[in-house]
């Protein structure tokens, strides 16, 4: 016996059904939606109320199409799984939340293409756009600039504007504590190629090392997880030194995870210290000497800069905003033992003096 044809699925009611059913025109259904003030206040409460009855919803993108006010802002993230976005997102959304905006997250999982790919979709659907530490190249981001307002984190372009932490005084800080320790010499462990963050913080590195008549040398890039941090262990293995300074709190932990694998004592033999204070960077073994980034004010700050952004007549300038950081100390960095040792390792030519 043959089995009876499922049920189609209801149709959801449109306009012109709404329109039928209280005797009016399609328009002044969207009227009485859109402009309620154009349409009679007993006309407009009865379309509401059989639109109600009905399961009437209506779109709110075809709403904005006329206007291009979606109610809606976009922050698209270099990888969503890294801890340094958690608190980044969360402050983004509750600022976003908080000035009757809805916050779309995408996910670029630190590839270019897929960034620029999610990037022309989400532009005719948003009213602004934030970048957090965004891969592409400065042209790309101009070009999305000029269709949507648009906020770049953690990178400086001078007619876009942006928030940024304070990486110099941040860096400077953790070179002077190494060297408070008697550390000679630091390894700058690099991030992503593509990273303006990763350039400014070996450039401050460097600054600071030569202010304080030591020595600084860089091995990588290196991806900003944990396996990058792995990789990179096995790299300063064949160049040991005594102090690390790494991209950020992932490479970091990996390295230390690595170092310890290989028989290094962290903070005895090499003293470690990472970057951005993420979720976990005191869990681990030991805790993990870092810059603290703000990360939540971060977030928050860029979509208030992006509010500003949209507002009627707004500023022009885009003097970048830039945030404090602090070094915490924790476990993973200690005094230099004077000792002979395949740890204690001098200049090579390639060092910085």
């Amino acid at each position: 016996m043959d089995e009876p044809p499922a049920p189609r699925p209801l149709a959801s009611p449109t306009i012109y059904d709404v329109a039928k059913a209280c005797g009016v025109a399609p328009s002044t259904v969207s009227r009485a939606f859109s402009r309620p003030g154009r349409v009679h206040i007993e006309t407009a409460d009865r379309i509401r109320t059989v639109a109600a009855e009905m399961g009437y919803r209506v779109n709110p993108l075809a709403r904005a199409l006329p206007t291009g006010k979606t109610s809606l802002l976009a922050l698209i993230v270099a990888d969503v799984t890294n801890p340094f976005f958690f608190a980044i997102i969360r402050g983004a959304e509750e600022a976003a939340r908080t000035a009757g905006y809805t916050m779309l997250l995408a996910d670029a999982q630190e590839s270019v293409k897929a960034e620029k790919e999610t990037l022309d979709r989400v532009i005719p659907l948003v009213e602004g756009i934030v970048l957090a530490t965004s891969r592409l190249s400065d042209s790309s981001i101009r070009v999305a600039a000029k269709q949507r307002p648009t906020v770049v984190l953690n990178r400086v372009l001078t007619d876009i504007p942006s928030v940024v932490t304070d990486n110099a005084r941040g860096i400077r800080r953790a070179v002077e504590h190494l060297a408070e320790l008697g550390h000679t010499t630091i390894t700058y462990v690099a991030g992503p190629e593509a990273s303006w963050a990763d350039g400014m913080r070996w450039r401050s590195l460097r600054e600071a090392a030569f202010e304080l008549e030591l020595k600084a040398r860089r091995i990588g890039p290196f991806p900003p997880t944990l396996e990058g941090g792995l990789a990179a262990a096995s790299a300063f293995g064949e160049r040991p030194g005594t102090a690390v300074i790494a991209y950020n709190d992932l490479i970091a932990i990996g390295l230390m995870r690595g170092l310890t694998l290989m028989g290094v004592r962290i903070p005895a033999d090499v003293s470690v210290i990472g970057f951005d204070n993420i979720f976990g960077s005191d869990f681990c073994t030991p805790p993990l000497t870092t810059v603290a980034s703000p990360l939540s004010t971060l977030g928050s700050f860029a979509i208030k800069t992006l509010l500003g952004q949209l507002a009627p007549n707004a500023p022009r300038g885009f003097a970048p905003a830039l945030l404090p950081t602090q070094l915490l100390v924790r476990g993973s960095t200690a005094r230099m033992k004077r000792r002979r040792g395949a740890w204690a390792v001098g200049a090579r030519a390639d060092e910085a003096p």
